[in-house]
């Protein structure tokens, strides 16, 4: 006689899907890829500066035009080769790009890599600065506002915020100046540093251009505190500009953070205001920041050109000027390509950062 055993239904057990052999190496395969995109958009950038710098002719002409001779600007011209036509201009200075040969200035006959050398640690150091202010400014008043909300205190930081951004860096600078320069006389009006103090950091091996830092490095602290006072306004108007836009971005960040379950619930065991804001809304406000911080570097660089000019701080924005007018467009070709380059690898670097930090990045 046969039994008959009863077999329990049993439930399925839910298998977790393998992962595909290459789906570990995505962050590696969306670095390489973002990285490799620079190449054509630095190409493209190249290829339209050196076109729209040749709209208006050759460089020769536009700078000594009218004021020489014409058999000796068009030995000039022939000498420099721009009598050929112009693709043929384009790909030799492909070539020279390369090689990192970006030809000559026409007004003072430099190398323009050593102009930009010279002049772009000035620009740097200036960027970092204001930088500095934004995030210094821009970050605690954004958690303010966001912690003080619909109050007195978030709309006047509201109105300071759009302030920030909307008044022109030049105007914001010559306030600056006059305020606390011709009125009050706390600090210089213009210019990187005093004369003594640049002739210090050029007697120095091997500077880098920033005088904060090879202040630090020659452990002079009166140069120091002469390059750190030379550097207060220029970097409060172009570090406002960026400030007014993080105190938006933290603060709009901090209040939608603050209204999510796991706020709620640290509320309801009492926890303080100020600790919710502070510990628990504080690092994913910061997120939008790294994802933007690319933009503020482009309109930190478009803003020291005025800062530049307003103060007579001799980077690239002011040499640029000089040069525009003076009408040397292999300068102004150079310039313009160089912070065209720093704005593509800045926007890579943060796409990276963007990418490690925020789980919301596909890759």
């Amino acid at each position: 006689m046969t039994s008959l055993i009863e077999v329990p239904d049993v439930e399925p057990v839910a298998v977790a899907p393998k992962r595909k052999s290459g789906q570990g190496g995505g962050l590696g395969r969306y670095i390489v890829v973002r990285f490799f995109l620079i190449i054509p958009t630095i190409f493209i950038l190249v290829t339209l500066v050196f076109f729209l710098m040749r709209v208006i002719g050759d460089p020769i002409t536009a700078a000594q035009g009218g004021r020489l001779p014409p058999d000796v600007l068009a030995q000039r011209i022939h000498d420099a080769g721009y009598d050929r036509p112009i693709f043929v201009q384009y790909f030799e200075y492909l070539g020279q790009v390369v090689t990192g040969n970006f030809g000559t200035t026409i007004t003072d006959r430099r190398p323009v890599v050593e102009m930009l050398s010279t002049f772009g640690a000035a620009t740097l150091e200036l960027s970092i600065n204001a930088l500095i202010v934004a995030l210094a400014v821009g970050i605690p008043l954004g958690l303010l506002a966001a912690q003080r909300r619909d109050r007195a205190t978030d709309a006047f930081l509201r109105f300071f915020a759009i302030l920030c951004y909307a008044t022109p860096v030049f105007f914001s600078g010559l306030l600056l100046k006059l305020t606390f320069s011709v009125w009050l006389g706390w600090l210089p009006v213009a210019g990187r540093t005093s004369t003594r103090t640049e002739l210090a950091m050029s007697s120095l091996a091997a500077p880098s251009g920033i005088y904060w830092l090879d202040a630090l490095r020659s452990g002079n602290f009166a140069a120091f505190g002469d390059v750190v006072s030379h550097a207060v306004l220029p970097a409060i108007a172009l570090g406002f500009l960026t400030a007014g836009v993080f105190l938006r971005l933290v603060r709009t960040n901090v209040i939608g953070t603050l209204g999510k379950d796991y706020v709620e619930a640290g509320r309801s065991r009492g926890v303080s205001e100020f600790r919710l804001v502070t510990k628990h809304a504080y690092k994913p406000a910061l997120i939008p920041i790294i994802t933007v911080m690319g933009l503020q570097i482009a309109l930190l660089l478009g803003g020291a050109v005025l800062t530049e000019t307003t103060f007579e701080w001799k980077g690239l924005g002011y040499q640029l000027v000089q040069y525009l007018n003076a009408r040397d467009f292999v300068a102004v070709q150079g310039i313009v390509m160089l912070l065209a380059v720093i704005v593509a690898i800045t926007n890579f670097i943060v796409d990276v950062v963007a990418a490690l930090i925020d789980p919301r990045v596909r890759y």
